[in-house]
């Protein structure tokens, strides 16, 4: 069977040996390549054609989140970020997401060379749900119109909740690449839908963050 081809791209050298070793270890990947910025992770992706990169938030010449948009717009392909554990890595790491990321591993701020080790095993593992996953281009967002005016996300006013509402809960668990389901199966909801609970695999840090994105997405509050 062949082995998973991963290209690691983090602008730090200590990450991107770490995320190499880690990678080399398994028995079904191999890590063909380590670039320290987009431009060269650009050269490698079109000469390497690998099945999964690892990508980095903040990065010179060019961050995460604009190489990731250009990435999906011309050559789609299964990417794992790699953030940091701050509050403004949990919203652009959520953002990577709705671009097409399949997933994140957290990166700790401190104490990286420890951290990342210990983080082996969900690293490698997301790295095989993402060599899996088909990735497309992403399609452009519909704004649905009545007389030619955009239809606000939520009603203007209260809306009465029906007794079967209050008789039924809807229980959603997700993991591994489940946050962008999530968001697709609460934005479908009805404002008197009944009420929801979410168990969601994430850093402490990002659950705030992915709470706000979605209260501003759903007709629901969240």
């Amino acid at each position: 069977m062949p082995k998973t081809r991963v290209v690691v791209v983090d602008d730090s050298a200590l990450v991107r040996s770490l995320l190499t070793e880690i990678v080399n270890r398994q028995a079904d990947m191999e890590c063909i390549g380590a670039a320290s910025d987009p431009y060269a992770a650009r050269e490698m992706i079109r000469n390497l054609n690998p099945d999964v990169i690892t990508l980095d938030v903040e990065m010179p010449r060019m961050d995460g989140i604009d190489f990731l948009s250009k990435l999906m717009r011309l050559r789609p392909m299964p990417v794992v970020m790699v953030s940091t554990l701050t509050e403004r890595g949990a919203e652009v790491t959520l953002k990577a997401l709705e671009l097409g990321a399949i997933d994140f591993v957290a990166k700790p701020k401190i104490g990286v060379a420890d951290g990342l080790k210990q983080l082996a095993e969900e690293i490698t593992e997301k790295i095989r749900t993402a060599s899996k996953a088909r990735v497309s281009k992403p399609q452009a967002p519909v704004t649905s119109t009545v007389a030619g005016a955009a239809l606000p996300s939520r009603p203007a006013a209260p809306v009465s909740i029906g007794r079967l509402s209050t008789e039924k809960i809807i229980f959603i668990g997700a993991s591994t690449g489940g946050t962008e389901a999530t968001k697709e199966v609460l934005m479908n909801l009805p404002p008197d839908s009944p009420a929801v609970v979410i168990t969601q695999h994430m850093p402490p840090g990002f659950t705030k963050s992915y709470a706000n994105r979605l209260d501003g997405l759903c007709r629901i509050r969240v």
